[in-house]
């Protein structure tokens, strides 16, 4: 019998759209305060996913639903991070 794996979803701070984890891009704020892109989507702090597109990580920063989410003011170079690690490849759901 195939075992059923579990897809963790998480909703995404400007579009409050629910996605699978893995399709949005998270943001960190670390113990000591540092804010920074998560690639690997392990490191300790809190966290905020923003859909990889244009118009949700302009919404994110611009109307500080980010600046809301991690509880503090979001620098202008994650802004730049997230606007181009939102031209990575990502799956499309559908997609094996």
């Amino acid at each position: 019998m195939p075992r059923v794996h579990h897809v963790p979803v998480r909703q995404c701070v400007a579009c409050r759209q629910m996605r699978p984890k893995r399709e949005l891009v998270r943001v960190v704020r670390t113990p000591a305060g540092e804010i920074r892109v998560d690639t690997t989507g392990k490191v300790s702090g809190r966290g905020a996913y923003v859909c990889p597109t244009t118009d949700c990580v302009d919404q994110a920063v611009k109307q500080g639903r980010l600046a809301h989410a991690l509880e503090v003011a979001i620098p202008v170079s994650i802004a730049d991070a997230l606007r181009s690690a939102r031209t990575r490849s990502v799956r499309v759901s559908g997609e094996s």
